[in-house]
């Protein structure tokens, strides 16, 4: 185990694992046991369009304001990784000892424990020496790897990440595990990963509102003209179902949905009506085709909003889906849920005491 607790970095073997939602989770537990922390993530890769000579991290910024955490508790970013980074590294315009900088990287004063987020799979950043392994070196910093469940060869990963990290890896939590399968991953994957010296902190059932996403993020991806309650963009989108059949048939196939966006023609009134009569979140018209008015006045009584894309279905379909993977959780309500989950599936207490920390003398 590396000698220093003054770091924790929190990685993953491939992206959008759902690393900054458990940090955030754990880091209100620990304020919640009486620590101080701070928080940085080295290599920005969720950064704002708007500023782009000096770009600013979202999930950073997110994290900080949420946290409370003052000035000084946030550590700065060492480099935002982009197109343009990556080709100054690769033609020799950037020849910056990453390393270095990251030595100076330091707890400020009165800081219990720094956590540190690493890029999206162990060895992104490695071009400029700030792959998970290499920050794990460079800082003598234990690492905790977060893991998204998929099947039961997560345990693959996480035997390749063992290899990898050795005694650095202090443990991992498996995250987003179907309800039918928690018992299978208690019972088994959890113990073969202790025999093989792999410590499980946290196993985290799967929750829809976490993998959920906003109408107005919706809005976003598609440029998607709104047509109707651009006030209610907050409504939180669970599923996404295709309105292509006859009547009879959607309204059985929508009422098997829940918090829905539904895609369809802006032509078939027909399927408007039936998804607004069911749990659809908004309505997505492809074609660039109005609805009716009495669609419109129907959605605007029901509190729906209604988007037309100049889009067909399928690519429409295809941003929506690729949205759902890349989830961000930027949503107070998603802030409270991770934050339950949190305290109730990770043991935080074990990881104190793995870091030197009494969790006892904290509180």
């Amino acid at each position: 185990m590396p000698k220093s607790a003054n770091f924790l970095l929190i990685g993953s073997s491939e992206a959008y694992s759902g690393k900054s939602a458990m940090i955030l989770g754990m880091a209100h537990q620990l304020q919640q046991k009486g620590l101080k922390i701070a928080y940085g993530k080295p290599i920005g890769t969720c950064l704002t369009e708007d500023s782009p000579d000096q770009p600013i991290e979202e999930d950073v910024k997110f994290m900080a304001q949420t946290l409370k955490l003052p000035d000084g508790c946030v550590l700065p970013m060492l480099l935002p990784l982009d197109e343009a980074t990556i080709f100054r590294r690769i033609n020799g315009t950037d020849s910056t000892h990453y390393q270095q900088l990251l030595q100076r990287y330091a707890a400020p004063a009165g800081v219990d424990l720094v956590l540190l987020e690493g890029a999206g799979t162990l060895e992104e950043g490695k071009l400029f020496d700030l792959s998970v392994p290499q920050i794990a070196q460079a800082l003598d910093s234990p690492v905790m790897l977060v893991s998204r469940f998929r099947s039961a060869l997560v345990v693959d990963s996480l035997l390749a990440a063992k290899a990898r990290l050795g005694d650095r890896l202090m443990g991992v939590l498996i995250n987003d595990i179907p309800h039918d399968q928690v018992a299978i991953v208690e019972s088994q994957i959890q113990p073969f990963l202790q025999r093989h010296g792999i410590e499980v902190l946290g196993l985290l059932p799967r929750n829809d509102l976490l993998r959920s996403v906003s109408v107005a993020e919706l809005v976003h991806q598609l440029g998607a003209e709104v047509l109707c309650r651009p006030d209610r963009l907050d409504l939180m989108v669970e599923s996404l179902k295709i309105g292509a059949m006859n009547v009879n048939s959607a309204l059985e196939y929508f009422r098997k949905g829940r918090n829905m966006a539904v895609v369809t023609g802006g032509d078939r009134t027909d399927i408007q009506l039936a998804a607004l009569e069911t749990s659809t979140q908004c309505l997505i018209l492809t074609g660039h085709l109005p609805p009716s008015r009495a669609i419109l006045s129907r959605a605007e009584d029901l509190e729906i909003p209604i988007l037309s894309v100049d889009l067909d279905t399928l690519t429409t379909v295809e941003i929506v889906d690729r949205t759902f993977g890349q989830v961000r959780l930027h949503e107070p309500i998603k802030v409270q849920a991770i934050q339950q989950m949190m305290t109730k599936h990770f043991k935080v207490d074990r990881l104190l005491t793995k870091l030197g920390l009494d969790p006892v003398a904290t509180v």
